[in-house]
């Protein structure tokens, strides 16, 4: 029967190992059965031994070795540990491999104590709706003519227009730098940014003092990626490409500082002013801080629709989706792909 269920299955498009496994058979034992090596091979799974084996543990000495490793004495130590200082004691339960298979077998093989793994959770999600209610930022490094040495590139962007707010470029990274360029932002454009989320990873700069009693200070809300985790901060990081992958972008070192500062001023109105973005509908992004871009796209949703109905035969479903995107996420919680495994 099992045998009739995996053909049938597999000539119905199914993987055959993904249906030897649904009907708890492995696929060794799926062409043992087709080779026909013994009669009982045909007629299901070979039968083991069904005695149990003579130096098996009692149900009442495992409970005792399970009373014992749990113990206040014992608890957080391995059977390592715990075996040698029973035998000092004059005691004998069991050998290390048996006490770790009790211990998988009751589900308490785990990391005990402090040596417990930390668990890194991803930064909590922040959601934009409307300018300057979650700003990303993050350094980058520009070349110099000195090997090894590099100049540092602030920049600051608002995640829900993708606008750069501030930029600066200086010779060292430095939680002053970067707390001076927030202050200048906020007053520059005059604004209030109590509840403002800035997020960032989790460099020095970032966590530095001064860094942080500027943010308090303002009323800023200061988010961090998780250490080690480079995506977490996604929208400076496809800046940062944008910015290096540029054609313009210089094939020489920067001669110096003022060099630098004039090349990053260039791109900065190049990206605000004249870049068509593509994940806000190729408006440019200070168009959609200025909040521009709902005309902008209700004009070029007007011409689509004239271009479609002077010939409809071109168009084979909706014209292209010109609708404002309404709301920003930072770190967006994913949820779980559904495995719906089936057997036809």
């Amino acid at each position: 029967m099992i045998q009739t269920l995996i053909a049938d299955a597999v000539a119905a498009g199914a993987r055959q190992h993904h249906a030897c496994q649904l009907l708890g058979v492995s696929a060794r034992t799926l062409e043992r059965w087709r080779a026909g090596a013994t009669d009982d091979a045909r007629h299901g799974p070979r039968p083991g031994s069904r005695r149990a084996p003579p130096n098996q543990l009692t149900n009442a000495e495992r409970r005792a070795v399970l009373a014992t490793v749990n113990a206040a004495e014992y608890r957080d130590l391995s059977p390592h540990q715990i075996v040698p200082r029973l035998a000092d004691a004059g005691q004998y339960l069991a050998s290390e491999s048996t006490i770790y298979r009790l211990l998988r077998a009751a589900e308490q093989l785990t990391h005990r104590g402090r040596a417990k793994p930390a668990v890194r959770r991803p930064p909590r999600t922040h959601h934009a709706t409307r300018p300057d209610q979650v700003w990303s930022w993050d350094i980058t490094y520009l070349k110099t003519p000195v090997r090894g040495q590099f100049l540092y590139l602030y920049l600051v962007m608002d995640i829900w227009s993708r606008k750069i707010v501030g930029w600066a470029v200086h010779e060292e990274e430095a939680a002053e730098h970067a707390a001076r360029l927030v202050r200048e932002i906020c007053r520059g454009h005059r604004l209030n940014p109590e509840g403002l989320v800035l997020h960032a990873d989790n460099g020095g700069p970032m966590k530095g003092a001064t860094m942080v009693a500027t943010l308090e200070r303002l009323g800023v809300l200061a988010s961090f990626s998780r250490p080690g985790v480079s995506n977490d901060n996604p929208f400076s990081e496809a800046l940062f490409r944008t910015l290096k992958y540029r054609p313009g972008y210089p094939a020489q070192p920067f001669a110096d500082l003022g060099a630098a500062r004039t090349w990053v001023a260039a791109f900065v109105r190049w990206y605000n002013h004249d870049h068509r973005h593509s994940a806000i509908r190729f408006v440019t992004p200070a168009e959609r801080h200025a909040g521009r871009d709902d005309a902008l796209l209700q004009h070029r949703q007007a011409v689509y629709q004239r271009a479609r109905a002077r010939t409809p035969a071109r168009w084979s479903g909706t014209t292209r989706n010109w609708t404002p995107i309404a709301e920003v996420q930072l770190n967006p919680e994913h949820q779980p792909a559904r495995q719906d495994a089936r057997v036809a």
